[in-house]
């Protein structure tokens, strides 16, 4: 019996010894998982998509309030915006405020604000044309009157709703500089979920 008894005793510390071994194995597993998730996670997050949410309605119809966004921060970096393309960036005057807006004119290219539309004037087109937004705005009227020519590196960006919108009219040219990326997808609500690509402009050339 005595013999027995410490056999068992042997078999017990071993187990517990293989339970610790085990039970390390098993944090060591863990902490690798996390190390190799951060290593991934934390690139993505921080420099190729972004969460944003929409605050206010100088995007209505096409954004509300609260919606959830999420942002490529990568395409800008391989390329420049496009006209079309619904942008994140840095608000010019206060560059802790993030603006959501249209790109309108590209650099090097001339916008012209009046009488409710949108003409711009660049080297294919130095007659210049009406910017036809039927698209993604229905009966749209774009107030103000105004002509700017961008530099190198300035882009025109204006709010879908243009009659509650601080943008280009307003703030003038944005630098590209100031872009954190483009609008890629809607996630919240589930209803109005969307993955967003450029429009596709029917030119209406000016005369």
């Amino acid at each position: 019996m005595p013999e027995e008894k410490k056999n068992d005793e042997i078999e017990e510390v071993v187990d517990v010894a293989q339970d610790k071994k085990s039970a390390v194995r098993f944090l060591f597993e863990l902490i690798q998982i996390a190390a190799i998730s951060l290593a991934i996670i934390i690139p993505v997050r921080y420099f190729l998509i972004q969460p944003f949410y929409v605050k206010g309605a100088s995007m209505e119809p096409n954004f509300f309030d609260h919606e959830y966004l999420i942002i490529d921060e990568l395409s800008f970096r391989l390329r420049a915006p496009e006209r079309g393309e619904i942008i994140v960036f840095r608000y010019p005057n206060d560059p802790s405020q993030f603006f959501i807006k249209r790109v309108i004119g590209l650099p090097g290219e001339t916008v012209e604000v009046g009488g409710g539309q949108i003409k711009v004037f660049n080297d294919d087109l130095p007659n210049g044309y009406v910017l036809p937004e039927d698209e993604y705005l229905q009966n749209v009227y774009t107030a103000t009157n105004r002509t700017v020519t961008l530099k190198d590196n300035q882009y025109y960006v204006l709010g879908d709703n243009r009659t509650s919108s601080l943008d280009s009219r307003y703030f003038g040219p944005l630098d590209g500089d100031a872009i954190v990326g483009r609008v890629w997808l809607r996630g919240w609500p589930l209803d109005r979920w969307k993955i967003f690509s450029t429009p596709g402009y029917q030119l209406k050339i000016g005369e």
